[in-house]
C-alpha cells in the first residue's frame, strides 16, 4: 500500500480506544483469511458513536466487514468457511466474510449491474457505497495498524455521509439512506443528497 493517507494517525487513535475493535482485529488476525482486512461500516461506527453519537465501547454495528482476496477460490463456500472460523473465536460477532475476488460472481443478482473481477482488496474498497465507509484496515505482523482509505478519510473523520458513485446508484444510496438513517442515528453528521 503506497502512501499515508492524511489524518491516518487521527483514525488510528480513534480505533486504538476502542477495546471491542482492537480485539475483533485481534480475532481476525488469527484466523488470517489472504490479504485480509477489516472495514466498511463496522469502522465508520466506532468513529461515529465516538465523535456524533454515544460511546458505549462497542458500536452498534449491523456486523463486521471482514474482506479477503483469494483469486483460486471463487465460492460463497469459503467466505461461509471464513465466517465459521471467525464465529468459533467470537460467537458474539456478525461476521461478514468476503472474497473479493469473488464479487463479480454475485454483484449482479444482488444490485442488477455486471462488474468487472478485482484486482486486490484496496481496488474494492475504492468502490465501496459512501466515501466515509471506503476505509479499511489491519494489523501488521508486527501489531501496527494499516489503513487503506483510497478516498481520504475526511468523509469518514468528518462525518460527510456521502455516496461514491463508482458503483452506487442514485436509487441504491437513497435506500440506503432511508434504511440507515445516519442524521438520527449519529447528530451532527452531515447527509449530502
Amino acid at each position: 500500500m503506497s502512501g499515508l493517507p492524511a489524518r491516518a494517525d487521527e483514525l488510528r487513535s480513534a480505533l486504538a480506544s476502542s477495546a471491542w475493535f482492537l480485539g475483533v482485529l485481534d480475532d481476525v488476525r488469527a484466523v488470517d483469511p489472504p490479504q485480509w482486512w477489516v472495514g466498511a461500516g463496522v469502522i465508520r461506527d466506532v468513529v461515529w458513536d465516538q465523535r456524533f453519537g454515544r460511546s458505549s465501547g462497542r458500536p452498534d454495528a449491523k456486523d463486521v466487514d471482514v474482506a479477503f482476496f483469494d483469486a483460486g477460490v471463487l465460492t460463497a463456500e469459503y467466505d461461509r468457511e471464513i465466517e465459521g472460523r471467525l464465529r468459533a473465536r467470537r460467537p458474539d460477532v456478525a461476521w461478514d466474510a468476503k472474497n473479493q475476488a469473488s464479487v463479480h460472481l454475485w454483484y449482479p443478482r444482488r444490485f442488477g449491474s455486471a462488474v468487472e473481477p478485482f484486482a486486490s482488496v484496496p481496488q474494492a474498497v475504492a468502490t465501496w457505497p459512501e466515501y466515509a465507509v471506503c476505509v479499511a484496515v489491519r494489523l501488521s505482523d508486527r501489531g501496527d495498524l494499516q489503513i487503506c482509505a483510497p478516498h481520504g478519510l475526511d468523509d469518514l473523520l468528518d462525518g460527510r455521509w456521502r455516496r461514491n458513485p463508482t458503483r452506487v446508484s442514485v436509487e441504491e444510496y437513497e435506500r440506503r439512506l432511508a434504511r440507515k438513517q445516519p442524521a438520527s442515528r449519529w447528530p451532527g453528521v452531515v447527509v449530502v443528497a
